[in-house]
């Protein structure tokens, strides 16, 4: 299963717009706080329509709390948070990746595990590029033109897990639909 990090996502609207994503395509959403909104929000609701209810969404603290729930005894603790992320990575063999437009490789340029972490920075200034740098082999970015500066978080979310999947084949997807109206 991919599971999608976002990292201090700052704008309601794209979080319940990958809420629903991640509901629809089967994808664990983990959430690291602080968020630039409340959990309350409106728009963070009326995004995430009645998807709230088949999503799995986990909300952390910070990101210590999110590595040692999902890690365990495997965590590193160090205060430094670039190191602790790439220390855990290390320690647990767990497969990560880092959305970031700062990347030399293309996200469709990498094998997805089954099961791995792709981290998703907020919407103003990314992920850390401390954390870029103690991981930037396992960088990703999405192709774009020259002169923009980036895409929409909800929409960067949604490609990687569609490329994810088009990589093991759409495996528990749904790939057939039919209309469901009669047109004799």
């Amino acid at each position: 299963m991919i599971n999608v990090v976002l990292v201090n996502p700052e704008i309601p609207n794209n979080t319940g717009n990958i809420v629903r994503t991640c509901a629809v395509t089967g994808a664990k959403l983990h959430i690291i706080e602080p968020c630039g909104f409340s959990w309350e929000d409106k728009y963070l609701k009326r995004s995430g329509l009645d998807y709230w209810e088949i999503s799995d969404v986990n909300r952390y603290e910070n990101m210590q709390a999110f590595l040692s729930v999902n890690f365990g005894d495997k965590a590193d603790t160090c205060d430094n948070v670039a190191l602790a992320v790439k220390n855990t990575k290390v320690n647990s063999g767990a497969q990560f990746f880092f959305a970031s437009t700062k990347s030399d490789h293309n996200h469709t340029d990498v094998k997805y595990n089954e099961d791995c972490w792709v981290f998703f920075g907020r919407e103003t200034k990314g992920l850390d590029e401390e954390l870029l740098h103690e991981n930037y082999a396992d960088c990703v970015r999405i192709p774009m033109r020259k002169e923009a500066r980036s895409l929409n978080l909800a929409n960067s979310v949604a490609i990687i897990i569609y490329e994810y999947h088009r990589q093991h084949g759409y495996k528990g997807l749904n790939e057939v639909g039919k209309l469901t109206k009669s047109f004799n």
